[in-house]
């Protein structure tokens, strides 16, 4: 088992009973979302525990070859073709080991969150999905499900009852709302209870997203 992957963490009270794990896009790190927390509105939620990751390094084939913080390597414009399995796999196995670590820390898996944007969006359910347990949730901001393809022969039947937030800007530039779609109809198609928000931005964030997010984390978390 490779070494833990270096995390920030942010507590919102003593003795957390919720973790959220919650992973960065290409080329940022851990401290990306941090001061995210104290825009969400977590009033009358339990003590979470934020856990932000960094990815490994490694050159990417589409910013022609240089190395930055990547979960898995991009190796053309359009993400469905030539996909990186075996980084997406890797990587997959690191998500999996933070997930451990909080159990072992007795958060159980029913009170766990993954969370992730763009590629961080993209290993929140290459991993969600096939976990063993049900999750407390899927939040995927600006993202697409991976390896598309083999979701419905690896998924686990416990992630069934995991709720999947989806959000999504109309006019991202990086992944095309089309390609967001296309995974949001293949996972309610499979049986995921995806609550789904698309807003007038680009691949970012905007502040009624942010409420949106504190709103779902209230109903799956309550």
């Amino acid at each position: 088992m490779s070494e833990l992957l270096e995390t920030i963490e942010v507590l919102t009270a003593p003795n957390p009973t919720v973790a959220i794990i919650w992973m960065h896009g290409l080329g940022a790190d851990g401290n990306d979302f941090v001061p995210l927390v104290n825009e969400l509105d977590l009033a009358g939620l339990p003590g979470i525990r934020f856990v932000f990751p960094n990815a490994n390094t490694m050159p990417v084939t589409i910013n022609n070859g240089y190395v930055m913080r990547s979960w898995y390597d991009i190796v053309h414009a359009d993400l469905g073709r030539r996909e990186d399995e075996a980084g997406l796999r890797a990587s997959q196995q690191q998500v999996e080991a933070l997930i451990a670590r909080e159990k072992a820390r007795g958060i159980p898996a029913s009170r766990i969150v993954l969370a992730g944007f763009s590629q961080g969006c993209a290993m929140t359910l290459q991993t969600g999905l096939r976990h063993p347990e049900t999750l407390a949730g899927l939040m995927c901001l600006s993202g697409y499900v991976p390896l598309a393809d083999k979701v419905a022969g690896e998924r686990s039947e416990a992630s069934l009852a995991t709720p999947i937030f989806q959000v999504h800007g109309q006019h991202d530039g990086v992944i095309p709302i089309s390609r967001a779609v296309a995974s949001r109809d293949l996972l309610a198609a499979l049986g995921y209870q995806v609550e789904w928000h698309d807003y007038p931005m680009q691949h970012s964030l905007c502040q009624e997203e942010i409420d949106h997010i504190g709103a779902w984390l209230k109903k799956v978390l309550a």
